[in-house]
């Protein structure tokens, strides 16, 4: 089974006529997909963009995020756990080489679950390798993805 998501990127000089006389473009543009409230991108302020605006490597560390926590979810309802709370402060690491060229070598998600159960945390614990399995985003990423997860009960 495929499925085929689109999204449409929007730059033009005009929009960003203030910047031109700079020696770099400005990295400011937009996102659209169809359907979704327009987002508005840009470059980390590391690399010249604008800081009041997500970046591709804001966007790609809250696509794991987000991904590995619906994982998370449905493998504890599919093992009769139930989830009151999770947060994560996840991190990624980013590595530019002397040419310009970068890359992400591992990013390190810390989920702290409440779970209702506390004869349950071992196993509410363990599942975070089995979301990690089930992760779009994570099975589709080229460096390690690794958790230091957190369980406790209400």
């Amino acid at each position: 089974m495929k499925h085929i998501f689109k999204a449409e990127a929007k730059w033009s000089l005009n929009q960003n006529r203030e910047d031109s006389t700079k020696r770099f473009y400005s990295k400011t543009h937009q996102i659209k997909i169809e359907g979704k409230p327009i987002l508005g991108v840009s470059a980390a302020k590391a690399f010249k963009g604008d800081p009041e605006l997500y970046n591709p490597e804001d966007l790609l560390l809250s696509s794991l995020v987000s991904c590995h926590m619906m994982s998370y979810l449905y493998v504890c309802s599919q093992n009769g756990i139930e989830v009151l709370e999770y947060t994560d402060n996840a991190e990624a690491t980013l590595e530019v080489t002397a040419d310009g060229s970068g890359r992400f070598t591992e990013v390190r998600l810390h989920p702290k679950v409440k779970i209702a159960n506390a004869d349950k945390m071992q196993e509410a614990l363990d599942l975070h390798i089995k979301a990690n399995q089930l992760c779009f985003i994570a099975n589709s990423c080229n460096f390690p993805v690794l958790h230091n997860a957190t369980c406790e009960t209400a």
